[in-house]
């Protein structure tokens, strides 16, 4: 009896830390149009959840960033996941740790939309480094986000 050949091959780790890159990053342009529109229509409750989902995406990107390191990803991936993680762990401080309303105090909210801006462009970077396609999509929802953001502001 012959044995019946597989021509599969294995999802390998980089593979699986660019989905969960680029998943994550979907949800957290997700997540920070949901605070916009949450904080438009004055609704606590909406922004804590959308806050916590933001928060809670430390974990993902920590574990892209570690894969990303083990597998010798290039120097721009590395490098932006530095600045994801710096703002992700910046607003985890701000928000739940010192519950400061540092958006109130101009000399602190201005660096942090600038670490903001720095993580979101980051984020479209890797993405599309990773795939052109999916970095079309993680593209599109951060228009959202602006769009929501625009919306927050009129």
């Amino acid at each position: 009896m012959k044995k019946k050949e597989v021509n599969s091959k294995p999802i390998h780790s980089y593979k699986l830390n660019d989905i969960l890159f680029i998943v994550s990053t979907i949800i957290f342009n997700i997540a920070v149009s949901g605070v916009y529109i949450a904080a438009k229509i004055d609704s606590s409750v909406l922004l804590k959840i959308f806050g916590v989902i933001v928060v809670i995406l430390i974990i993902p990107f920590t574990i892209t960033f570690v894969g990303y390191i083990k597998s010798k990803a290039k120097k721009k991936i590395i490098i932006s996941h530095i600045f994801i993680l710096f703002y992700l762990f910046l607003e985890l401080m701000l928000d739940y740790i010192l519950k400061i309303p540092f958006r109130e105090i101009l000399a602190i909210h201005i660096p942090y939309i600038l670490i903001f801006y720095a993580a979101a462009f980051s984020m479209i970077g890797v993405s599309r480094t990773i795939n052109k396609k999916m970095g079309l999509l993680v593209i599109a929802t951060f228009l959202i986000l602006i769009g929501c953001l625009i919306y927050s502001l009129i």
